[in-house]
């Protein structure tokens, strides 16, 4: 999978905020040490960030901006990585599309390194917008940008795939009714925590999820 097929599977943007959200919620209780989703609410005045680091020199940013959603993937090991030539340089056609409203994106400090955006995968929807786009890049047989490794569990989003990715990065068995719970953005509860961590305050995570912008029911009285 390239960007040109990603765009298709990607879902719509609030559903994409809410999987967002519930992958951070997930990688936190599962372990809150190292996790590999995160959701910044308010990172910019009116924007959401969602972010993932595999900590093996995978990442991806997703701005849910009021302008709309701005998305970008690094693969460094992909035919499209900058790191290609010197000076680094994009995959032809990249950025070739991007709309002024989110054109400054690509220039944000936390999304540079030594001022350069090092991005294999972009993608956007404008506000409004009836589909995602990217640009006209074209890519050879042999050739990938990253976007099946990066993205395939975001835009798969079922809990069946994301039991599989846990399992697999957190070496621990996960519970499925408690994953599918959390995707569909049910309210947080004791019984769904206890069955994702048994050891897990729900205190302490309940609140952790409204920084999130996800529901949990209220505390129990002692």
């Amino acid at each position: 999978m390239n960007v040109r097929e990603l765009v298709t599977l990607l879902p719509d943007p609030a559903t994409l905020a809410t999987r967002c959200r519930a992958f951070a919620l997930l990688d936190s209780v599962l372990d809150d040490f190292a996790p590999t989703h995160t959701f910044l609410p308010a990172w910019r005045e009116g924007v959401d960030l969602a972010q993932m680091d595999n900590g093996s020199g995978g990442l991806y940013a997703i701005a849910f901006d009021p302008a709309g959603v701005f998305l970008y993937g690094f693969d460094h090991e992909c035919a499209a990585t900058p790191w290609r030539e010197e000076p680094r340089a994009h995959w032809p056609g990249l950025l070739d599309g991007l709309p002024a409203a989110l054109a400054h994106y690509p220039g944000e400090p936390e999304f540079q390194l030594d001022g350069f955006f090092d991005a294999t995968v972009c993608a956007w929807r404008e506000a409004g917008g009836a589909a995602w786009q990217c640009g006209p890049v074209e890519f050879a047989d042999d050739e990938s940008d990253g976007a099946g490794f990066l993205f395939e569990l975001l835009a798969d989003g079922s809990p069946e795939a994301y039991v599989r990715f846990a399992e697999d990065y957190f070496e621990q068995r996960v519970d499925r009714e408690a994953v599918e719970s959390v995707l569909a953005a049910t309210p947080l509860s004791p019984g769904t925590l206890a069955a994702l961590s048994p050891t897990a305050d729900f205190a302490a995570t309940a609140q952790h999820a409204r920084t999130l912008g996800y529901p949990a029911v209220p505390h129990p009285a002692p």
